[in-house]
């Protein structure tokens, strides 16, 4: 049997467990780059679009949102009996600004055919990174909050359209931070390093897992003191602040993703700063 539930509209249930479903929303909300936590009973499974979420020891799991999420997500609840219950979730839309950068190197905003090879093996490269999941015994760590990865100026945001040279390109899925070369960059949360590479457009770049499918992405770092494998704590440092790759000046980018969705790395701070306290 299967019922159809609606979506809490507000925090304002946090905390506190639906007696029907078994599940308690803690954090966040359906908006476009953001993230939803739960918790579930025991015996509660949560399947999204057909795809089982993992879950942490004490039961959390979360559920975030691309930046262009214009179709509803289904969320099936499974209890113990067997019985399920469906949420639609829909995510509020968000407009986003334009951003134009100019004095990029001509090369890395129309490739020459001979680095095309080089992009296709990136490309791969990154996709596998983000399909690793274990985080060890950091695992979840996140939902104690993201720490910034570094401090200074905010130069972009998450959304963006970019107009790279005059000529359109693809939406900035991080969060651009100005800080002077060699800085160094720290895990802003615990979890396992799953990528360290030099990548045409991001230049010297390390993919880490969280747990729960979430991954945290650091770009055009100018040194990286980790590898592959390696478990990092919250604070732990990952390497530089630098230029490398397609960038205008010494600068972080981050960003999140999960599941394949590209986060707000600010907003999904914000939305997990609730759970800091709990």
């Amino acid at each position: 049997m299967a019922l159809f539930l609606a979506l809490p509209t507000s925090a304002q249930q946090a905390h506190l467990p639906d007696p029907v479903t078994g599940l308690s929303w803690m954090s966040g909300s359906a908006i476009e780059g953001g993230l939803m936590v739960a918790r579930v009973a025991p015996g509660v499974s949560l399947a999204l679009d057909g795809e089982l979420l993992p879950l942490t020891d004490d039961r959390h799991a979360m559920i975030g949102f691309h930046r262009d999420s214009d179709a509803p997500a289904r969320l099936v609840v499974t209890k113990q009996d067997g019985t399920r219950h469906i949420i639609i979730l829909e995510a509020t839309q968000r407009d986003y600004a334009v951003q134009r950068i100019d004095g990029l190197k001509r090369d890395h905003v129309t490739p020459p055919p001979r680095v095309l090879e080089r992009i296709g093996a990136d490309s791969a490269a990154v996709r596998a990174a983000r399909a690793r999941h274990d985080a060890g015994r950091l695992a979840g760590d996140f939902l104690n909050g993201l720490d910034m990865p570094v401090e200074g100026r905010i130069t972009g945001v998450y959304g963006s359209q970019r107009i790279l040279n005059g000529e359109p390109r693809q939406p900035h899925y991080g969060i651009d931070i100005a800080a002077p070369r060699g800085t160094p960059v720290i895990a802003p949360a615990g979890g396992r390093v799953t990528l360290v590479r030099d990548l045409y457009f991001s230049g010297w770049t390390v993919l880490m897992t969280h747990g729960l499918g979430l991954n945290s992405a650091f770009l055009h770092l100018d040194s990286v003191v980790v590898a592959t494998g390696d478990e990092v704590e919250r604070g732990g440092v990952i390497g530089t602040v630098g230029s490398t790759g397609r960038s205008t000046g010494p600068h972080l980018d981050w960003r999140l993703d999960w599941q394949g969705r590209r986060l707000d790395a600010a907003l999904v701070r914000q939305q997990l700063a609730g759970l800091r306290d709990e």
